[in-house]
């Protein structure tokens, strides 16, 4: 499962989008982090890892609700090919 982790201080939250076995704790042992997500900045900063979300969904991970509306909040840049000089 893909969804978030809290780190940070009291009152102050920061979360880690990880990739977790679904039935581990909040802040268990996850297997990899996909991203960040700060609600405190103005607007919320969010990063993601969009070709390891892939990855993972893909391979039968399940978004969490939340995650899932930061992932469709944040779309993919496209990379574009830059040509050598």
């Amino acid at each position: 499962m893909i969804r978030l982790a809290r780190v940070g201080a009291r009152k102050q939250p920061h979360y880690r989008i990880v990739v977790i076995e679904k039935d581990r704790a909040r802040n268990g042992r996850s297997v990899e982090v996909v991203g960040t997500y700060n609600p405190r900045t103005n607007p919320a900063t969010v990063n993601l890892k969009h070709d390891r979300i892939d990855y993972w969904t893909g391979n039968g991970a399940q978004l969490s609700d939340r995650v899932s509306k930061l992932l469709a909040a944040t779309p993919a840049v496209a990379v574009e090919a830059v040509p050598a000089a």
